[in-house]
């Protein structure tokens, strides 16, 4: 007879193996076969019955876990000097599990009694079964203050670099934190506000030369104005709130919902569950569960938390930091659906044929638990046949029946025709000095397309929900191009060889025609980059026109309450729809949708500024140090006072100003978007593949500088005429080009005819 383990031992490999948890991964790992396996079974209830294991459906958990983002009450310094703190949310059955902290330079002294909001890692083989790094002290927010230090003989002053601030801070010595004049800090305010004299403040910490890469983040930050400070009130009600209770919510904590993230996501906020269908009816077909965050039971419409969030209207998200929409508290804990940890959510059912299409769907407001924080990496690996330890026993019951139902999704999605833009995704890794470590571009799995696929499934939900009960809602709006920029396009496309006809209602599969056409060829890059110029930007409207983009009549943003003020106004229309609770859509609500839509609008683009600044600065930083190489490039602007290119190993634009391309005048022409030389003839335009050597990198400002070597694998030709002689263009040459571009039009248009 097989020896069987003791309940230790047992217990023991659940903690370390949370995701090989079933009765038969138990047996596997203890070499438990046949008739053994009864006694083992008996040991599991007994187990159970003593309330050390939960079971959920075939697997065995450990209910005795804390969230990864926890708030813990410091406890009195013990004999060993160490400092242990005690969860404050503890729901388990058996004794509160002991959490060192681990503190970090810095950062402030703590004492008895002190509350903390704190991220936790699960430690194996020590008396404590947590370590802890603070996060922030709960009931404390002082102002903070970004700004260069200026020594003095008595401590120093930080003079702020935000424009809108003429105030500056007076640092006693022993508050300067070690800095040296001229570097960017970031401070505190030390004390009250008096009338009289400058405030004070502390530094807390030091970010190095202004110009330096930890930087960039925080000046683009406050030079776009985006509030990164949360006021006490804010902070004081997101510490006052308590994880939602069961009540009257279905309960779907049996239901193996998973995220699918990138693995440094900082917050979760959408999970996914697929099965066959088993209704007669439906052969073939499939169910796909989204469950969302429930934030619209903390952030309540008038509340603190409320006007906070409709403020920011997005969270912005940084190499190196997120300005989030809600404090930690909510977005990095009680929000997010962490796994194995009960959280509430609104969950929406959704019903496919085997064609992909939606024969029908139901919301629910539930309570769920997360069977796993996956990441879009291991999924796609375990698809393509390389399996990790933690993701085998999920394969027939989770992963594959997801790819399932999203080959069927993709059906429909080639039948719809949404506009095939699959652009790639810059990513940039900062070392641990804060340097940009490395610029590539994120790969793209099905793993993406599977939960992007999804999403948009459920937005679509929401908003014919919302329509059909006659309810207010934001829509994502996405108009068709205008006129102007549609015949810019078909401009363009004509002169590299394509046809985008005319005398039609423009549709997506028209473009995506265009796509295809130019696909695999020399003019691929500039039809894409053409095509991406000529659309409108998206915004949030009370009013529906359609989405054209995704090629949808109706769609709302559901999906993202933590990090959208639009999410969050959809997730209370449904509530008030359904009958949820008292914490829906409110008549003020209705009532401001019009300025709200254009008030988070106008957030969201201001995030996308401020995260496309530090993007370039951060590339510049890391291109500085490369000055003088030849990069290979393309065209991607064209601009009377030069040409923009984007260099194909980092995706960085770069600006070849005008006068640097020769002594000759280079007539600018923006209906074909190019330059022409008014001696050599050349013709510089959208898409053209060049060499370039970079010329200059300025990080603080984000500028780079290029020098155009080769147009189309041939160096650029220089005019006879001397740099002292440059002077009004040749109108010759221009005139000439004007007829050419007029007959190449008049032979177009009798082609047509």
């Amino acid at each position: 007879m097989t020896r069987i383990p003791t309940k230790d031992e047992i217990l023991d490999w659940i903690a370390a193996h949370p995701t090989q948890s079933s009765k038969r991964d138990i047996a596997r790992a203890f070499g438990i076969k046949g008739a053994d396996r009864i006694p083992l079974k008996a040991l599991l209830r007994a187990l159970e019955a003593e309330g050390h294991l939960e079971k959920r459906r075939k697997t065995y958990r450990d209910p005795d876990r804390l969230p990864p983002v926890s708030v813990l009450q410091i406890l009195p310094v013990g004999s060993d000097g160490d400092l242990y703190a005690r969860p404050l949310e503890w729901h388990g059955e058996g004794a509160e599990p002991k959490v060192l902290f681990i503190p970090r330079g810095g950062e402030p002294a703590l004492g008895e009694g002190d509350r903390i909001l704190a991220r936790l890692a699960k430690i194996e083989d020590q008396p404590h079964a947590y370590e802890a790094r603070l996060i922030r002290r709960i009931g404390t927010n002082p102002l903070r203050i970004l700004g260069i230090f200026r020594k003095g003989a008595e401590g120093g002053r930080i003079l702020p670099i935000d424009k809108k601030s003429d105030k500056e801070y007076r640092v006693a010595p022993g508050a300067t934190y070690g800095a040296k004049d001229g570097e960017l800090v970031e401070g505190e305010q030390a004390g009250p506000r008096t009338r009289l004299g400058l405030p004070s403040a502390r530094i807390v910490s030091r970010l190095g030369d202004p110009s330096a890469p930890r930087a960039v983040s925080l000046i683009a930050i406050h030079e776009h104005g985006i509030p990164d400070a949360f006021p006490d009130e804010v902070i004081a009600a997101a510490d006052a709130a308590k994880p939602a209770p069961l009540g009257k919510r279905e309960d779907l904590r049996d239901l193996p919902l998973v995220t699918i993230d990138p693995a440094d996501a900082r917050d979760h906020d959408d999970a996914v569950y697929a099965e066959a269908d088993d209704d007669p009816d439906n052969p073939g077909g499939h169910v796909v569960w989204v469950a969302i965050a429930d934030v619209a039971h903390y952030v309540t419409p008038g509340s603190a938390l409320d006007r906070e969030a409709r403020k920011r209207g997005n969270s912005s998200y940084f190499p190196d930091r997120v300005v989030p929409m809600l404090p930690d508290r909510l977005s990095g804990d009680l929000c997010s659906l962490h796994e194995d940890v009960p959280r509430p959510c609104i969950a929406v059912r959704m019903q496919l044929d085997a064609t992909g299409e939606k024969i029908g769907h139901r919301f629910t407001r539930a309570m769920m638990r997360s069977a796993a924080s996956l990441t879009y990496d291991e999924v796609q690996s375990a698809m393509d046949g390389e399996l990790s330890g933690r993701i085998v026993p999920m394969m027939s019951t989770v992963v594959r029946p997801l790819y399932a139902a999203y080959a069927t999704i993709r059906k429909a999605r080639e039948r719809r025709q949404p506009l095939e833009l699959d652009l790639p995704e810059r990513r940039i890794e900062l070392g641990e000095d804060g340097k940009v470590a490395s610029v590539a571009f994120r790969p793209r799995f099905d793993a993406h397309r599977l939960i992007e696929e999804f999403m948009i499934l459920a937005n679509v939900c929401a908003a014919e929900t919302l329509v059909a009960k006659r309810r207010a809602l934001l829509f994502r709006v996405h108009e068709e191009p205008s006129p102007e920029k549609l015949e810019s396009l078909r401009e363009t496309v004509q002169a590299a060889g394509f046809t985008l006809a005319k005398g039609q209602v423009l549709q997506t599969r028209h473009l995506n025609r265009l796509l295809e056409q130019a696909a695999g060829t020399d003019e691929s890059e500039l039809v894409s980059m053409t095509t991406l110029r000529s659309m409108t930007q998206a915004y949030y409207n009370p009013e529906n026109f359609g989405h054209f983009g995704l090629a949808l009549k109706k769609y709302a943003h559901f999906t993202s309450p933590i990090r959208r003020y639009a999410d969050l106004i959809v997730h209370r229309g449904l509530i008030s729809a359904h009958g949820w609770g008292k914490d829906g859509l409110t008549p003020e609500d209705e009532e401001n949708l019009e300025e709200t839509a254009k008030q988070i609008s106008d957030t969201e683009r201001r995030s996308m500024l401020a995260e496309r600044d530090t993007t370039d600065r951060y590339l510049a930083a890391y291109l500085s140090e490369r000055v003088g190489t030849e990069v290979a490039g393309r065209i991607s602007g064209v601009a009377k006072f030069g040409l923009f290119v984007r260099m194909d190993d980092t995706g960085a634009d770069g600006l070849v100003p005008v006068r640097t391309l020769g002594a000759e005048f280079f007539h600018y022409d923006p209906e074909s978007q190019t330059l022409m030389g008014s001696d050599t003839g050349v013709v510089l335009g959208l898409g053209q593949r060049v060499m370039v050597r970079l010329a200059e990198a300025e990080g603080l400002t984000g500028a780079i500088g290029l020098e155009l070597l080769e147009v189309e694998g041939k160096a650029l030709p220089r005019s006879g005429r001397s740099y002292g002689g440059r002077g009004k263009p040749v109108k010759r040459k221009v005139g000439k080009a004007k007829a050419k571009a007029a007959k190449t039009k008049r032979k177009v248009a009798r082609t047509r005819r």
